[in-house]
């Protein structure tokens, strides 16, 4: 059959998404299926059962990766296609779990037409994609690409006092052999995951399909900042030296760094405070803040940080504090590939469809899988730019584009590579 007459079936992708969705649902209607909970064990046993059902090489990792094999025609590289089904607590039913649906689906496709395909084609449902109470997220995609060892492993605990040693053993992997879950740079010739926007840009522009360039790159770091503890009432306010005051300055300085940046997707965050003692007559001693920057490029991120750091001497001077930063997290932006922005590309005009090219905002699987393989993401339209959040959604007509852009642009990788 001619590629371009290969499409999803939508109305059977529709109930996929309502059957994984119902899993974890809680009663404000989002979704609590956080990693290796008892409900995203029983989802894992419904991704696993369907494609068992398709007859795929159904294969559990070390690190509780859940893949699907469907064997090519020749000796070649698999071609790897996903994402994750964990999800944020009280979170949505597309994130991750979308992407990984969209490749069932597909795989229903190929097996129901007979197609066959020079590569292998792998269906990969990571583990761990989200923050969890483990503290480890994008779990399954750094373990694989050896980002994320077994020692990295030992004590970790969640705060009920789980080690993630047994919850990981409970999902099928296994941490005594952690490091057989690594893949090599030769086992694969391209990666390409579906996932929601996230944001509006695709939306506010009303374009179906988003091709994306590069997945940010996080910068996060802890301040503390020390001031001196003192009677509220009786200290005044000439003699005060504010740990509080000095922190709500830079919370200030840094939007107007980010906000007046030439870049758009240049962004800065300070989504923590913890303000010591914390008493509503004591003037706070102490602050400690969660700070993060996230870029497009490593020169974005780093004009970014000068600006910051300037800002934080300038308050040390004015309000006479004490000030220390802790880099926590420095991921460089991972860059997709060309080849397969271009497929994706081809795809989509087969299709009739368009596109537009955009950075991914938020961290995905796909930054690690780019250090073993060309990588790709394609976005689908987020109403109102919703996520983490039960409004999470998209609009069934947009997923079943990308959905057959991502059958197209597989096919087409298949040619080219082979």
């Amino acid at each position: 059959m001619e590629k371009v007459k290969l499409h999803i079936n939508r109305e059977r992708l529709k109930q996929s998404i309502a059957t994984l969705g119902a899993i974890g649902m809680n009663a404000q209607g989002g979704l609590d299926r956080t990693t290796f909970t008892e409900v995203e064990l029983k989802a894992r046993e419904w991704l696993k059962a369907e494609l068992e059902n398709l007859g795929l090489n159904v294969h559990v990792d070390e690190a509780a990766n859940i893949w699907g094999k469907r064997p090519g025609e020749k000796a070649l590289q698999s071609i790897v296609f996903g994402s994750h089904i964990d999800t944020v607590p009280n979170g949505g039913k597309y994130d991750g779990a979308l992407g990984v649906l969209i490749a069932v689906e597909i795989m229903k496709v190929l097996q129901e037409k007979g197609v066959k395909t020079q590569h292998p084609f792998e269906l990969i449902s990571f583990s761990a994609e989200e923050p969890n109470p483990f503290g480890l997220s994008t779990f399954g995609s750094r373990a694989i690409s050896g980002k994320l060892t077994g020692s990295d492993l030992l004590g970790v605990q969640d705060h009920e006092g789980t080690l993630i040693t047994d919850a990981l053993t409970a999902a099928g992997g296994n941490p005594d052999q952690f490091q057989l879950c690594v893949r090599g740079k030769d086992e694969f010739a391209a990666y390409v995951e579906v996932h929601i926007e996230q944001g509006k840009r695709l939306l506010n522009a009303n374009i179906p399909v988003g091709i994306v360039t590069a997945i940010t790159g996080i910068y996060r770091e802890e301040v503390q900042i020390k001031g001196v503890a003192n009677h509220a009432g009786t200290t005044l306010m000439e003699d005060r030296m504010d740990a509080l005051v000095a922190a709500a300055s830079l919370i200030g300085a840094l939007e107007d760094i980010c906000a007046s940046y030439p870049a758009k997707e240049l962004v800065g965050t300070i989504g923590k405070i913890d303000a010591y003692p914390n008493s509503a007559n004591i003037i706070p001693g102490e602050v400690i803040l969660a700070v993060e920057i996230r870029g497009e490029t490593q020169e974005q991120i780093a004009a970014a940080r000068q600006l910051w750091d300037k800002q934080k001497a300038t308050v040390v001077q004015k309000r006479g504090v004490t000030l220390e930063a802790t880099t926590k997290l420095n991921q460089a932006p991972a860059q997709m590939s060309e080849t397969v922005m271009e497929a994706c590309e081809q795809g989509t005009r087969q299709l009739g469809l368009t596109s537009m090219r955009l950075g991914s905002m938020a961290g995905h699987d796909a930054a690690h899988m780019a250090s073993l393989t060309k990588s790709g993401m394609i976005f689908v339209p987020s109403l109102e730019g919703k996520s983490h959040c039960p409004e999470e959604e998209s609009r069934i007509s947009d997923i079943e584009k990308v959905a057959n852009v991502l059958l197209q642009t597989l096919l087409t990788l298949d040619e080219q590579e082979g």
